[in-house]
């Protein structure tokens, strides 16, 4: 019995050790709020001035906070919607209980 409870016990801290992991690992530059159960953010990373033309993005994933996916980076994000001069970005970042969480880099501009 003392055992069972053990492993139940260890399993626990360890679940909450991955997840806490998981939830930080996708998370954007400055994220306004994070949920526990479903995190689902958009906000600003830098503003400018200036119609935009174009518009492009970028990615990156987790799962579990072991396995990360991705180039959510703005170089890559100029290069997708063929941005030479960039006007502002936003980001989003989505989390599903800590399990799989997304983040994504949308850059405006010319």
């Amino acid at each position: 019995m003392k055992y069972t409870i053990g492993c139940l016990l260890l399993c626990t801290v360890v679940a909450v050790m991955v997840s806490g992991c998981a939830m930080t690992s996708a998370q954007g530059p400055m994220t306004p709020a994070t949920g526990f159960i479903y995190t689902d953010v958009k906000g600003p990373f830098a503003t400018g001035e200036g119609a935009s033309a174009k518009t492009g993005t970028s990615e990156c994933m987790s799962i579990l906070g072991w396995v990360a996916l991705g180039d959510a980076s703005l170089e890559a994000a100029m290069q997708n919607g063929g941005i030479k001069k960039v006007n502002h970005v936003d980001y989003q970042t989505m989390n599903i209980l800590g399990i799989y969480s997304k983040l994504t880099v949308t850059v405006y501009g010319e």
